[in-house]
């Protein structure tokens, strides 16, 4: 028991990453983002078209155990990576959160604790998609967000116009309910996106949930698209916050598109 509790190191961490990656032709890049350098992968060539899904990471290892902060949150199992590299056609991108993947000067524990969505990460956020965006040279956007990345792909597209598709997985899209929910201390260094529902109403919407997640139960992500008629949410029988998006993403991916 005492070895299944073993955390992998960073370094292992990252090594995963770049396995997953290179597998198909992916290669990561430093991206200098506001107060932060942001970990992307992206593939060796992109198809010219006018199009780009960026998929951003949830909220890695953030916590070791409900009161002790990780020192280090990038993840163990990068499942919005894993869905990137499983989309089924057009360009795609991964992009990790601040913190994850690479050593910054600003990096405090704060930063995926209760201000893991604050106005200075959202910002460091939005450079590193206007960075993406130019290397592929598209116009338009899709946004793909896991976990606590839904949150922060929803506050992106609330503050964008090029983002044509928000697209969340197992998304923690109203933190101040989700914390009330697990009774959870609140996230009070933080952007909430329910607060942005009037801004992102006009953007077509897809919440993918899982009807055993008990991490982001399907009523969270319900009450969230209450209202908003181009927001629809696909509650999936036998999935839970990580079975089995990666391994069906291609199938669901063309349900989006």
């Amino acid at each position: 028991m005492a070895a299944c509790a073993v955390v992998p190191a960073a370094k292992e961490r990252r090594a995963t990453a770049d396995a997953l990656a290179a597998a198909q032709g992916w290669h990561m890049t430093a991206i200098p983002a506001g107060a932060f350098e942001l970990a992307a992968w992206l593939p060796s060539h992109y198809v010219a078209a006018p199009d780009l899904t960026i998929y951003i990471e949830g909220d890695g290892l953030a916590w070791l155990s409900p009161d002790t902060p990780s020192t280090d949150p990038t993840p163990v199992a990068p499942l919005a990576l894993k869905l990137a590299l499983a989309q089924a056609d057009g360009n795609a991108v991964y992009l990790a959160r601040p913190c994850q993947y690479l050593a910054n000067s600003n990096c405090s524990q704060r930063y995926w604790t209760d201000a893991r969505f604050a106005s200075e990460v959202i910002a460091a956020m939005n450079d590193a998609v206007d960075a993406l965006k130019r290397r592929s040279s598209a116009r338009r956007l899709s946004l793909v967000g896991y976990s606590g990345g839904a949150a922060v792909a929803a506050l992106l597209a609330a503050r964008r116009s090029d983002v044509v598709r928000l697209v969340t997985v197992a998304g923690n899209l109203d933190h101040r309910a989700w914390t009330e929910f697990h009774r959870l201390t609140p996230l009070t260094g933080s952007l909430n996106p329910a607060d942005d529902r009037a801004a992102l109403a006009r953007i077509p919407q897809w919440h993918f949930v899982g009807a055993r997640d008990a991490v982001v139960p399907p009523a969270l992500v319900r009450a969230f698209a209450t209202g908003m008629p181009a927001a629809h949410v696909i509650e999936l029988p036998g999935y839970d916050h990580h079975c089995c998006w990666a391994k069906n993403w291609a199938t669901l991916w063309r349900e989006v598109r």
